[in-house]
């Protein structure tokens, strides 16, 4: 959301019509952004919203809500454990519940194709960046909750061109090497992103930054940020 987790400035998440409520439970390694996160959306008295879990992983996620059987999970993408399409996986039987379902809105720093293709095949109802202001994803998580699918400006794209095609998109065995969140640091690094402004993005350090980008040149064997540049330019990752 706005610097990740505000609204924009002086606007109040707050739901139209009070009486409308929806237990929600949030999935993010990140506590810092978790706690941003409840402080935004979850004052149940004004945005109707009830957040009754947190989890930082896929394990801990299953747990949490197949005890809370919430009405709506928003679920980071990438996670210790298998990442977002684990947790989906772990709890198909919930979402296909024929009484009180358990649905899923991805809320993720990425928005990379495969990643939104991966959690939509997996189950979530939809997909939205975290640059969405607190407004505007407690009115997602209520449309969710109501059975709508739900993405940020363009995403929806990259679902309707992947569903319309019958073609299984090509392996790149290149960008299989990296990990979910070497492929999130070589994203932002072929933007132009400086240093500083990754590890803000992904809540690491400067120096765990500088860790990812070493191993994504080690595997890819490039020499120099600028060569990354043009490699993920080439596959269309920017």
């Amino acid at each position: 959301m706005s610097d990740e987790t505000g609204a924009a400035a002086g606007t109040e998440a707050e739901a139209p019509g009070t009486e409308r409520r929806v237990r929600v439970v949030l999935v993010d390694d990140h506590r810092m952004f978790r706690t941003g996160v409840q402080a935004e959306i979850g004052r149940t008295e004004v945005t109707g919203v009830e957040v009754v879990g947190e989890a930082a992983d896929v394990d801990q996620a299953v747990t949490v809500i197949t005890a809370t059987r919430p009405e709506v999970v928003l679920l980071d993408v990438h996670l210790p454990g298998g990442g977002g399409v684990e947790v989906l996986r772990r709890c198909a039987s919930l979402m296909a519940a024929s009484e009180d379902p358990v649905r899923f809105l991805a809320l993720s720093v990425s928005d990379a194709a495969e990643d939104v293709i991966g959690v939509i095949r997996g189950g979530a109802r939809g997909y939205v960046t975290k640059t969405i202001t607190g407004t505007d994803l407690v009115d997602s998580i209520f449309r969710v909750q109501e059975g709508d699918a739900v993405f940020s400006p363009r995403l929806a794209g990259f679902v309707l061109d992947a569903f319309a095609s019958t073609d299984a998109p090509p392996v790149d065995e290149d960008l299989d090497r990296l990990t979910q969140r070497e492929r999130e640091v070589l994203r932002l690094i072929a933007r132009g992103y400086a240093y500083k402004e990754i590890a803000k993005q992904l809540y690491i350090s400067v120096k765990t930054v500088e860790s990812h980008v070493s191993a994504v040149l080690r595997k890819l064997q490039l020499s120099n940020r600028h060569e990354l540049t043009r490699w993920a330019t080439a596959r269309r990752l920017v």
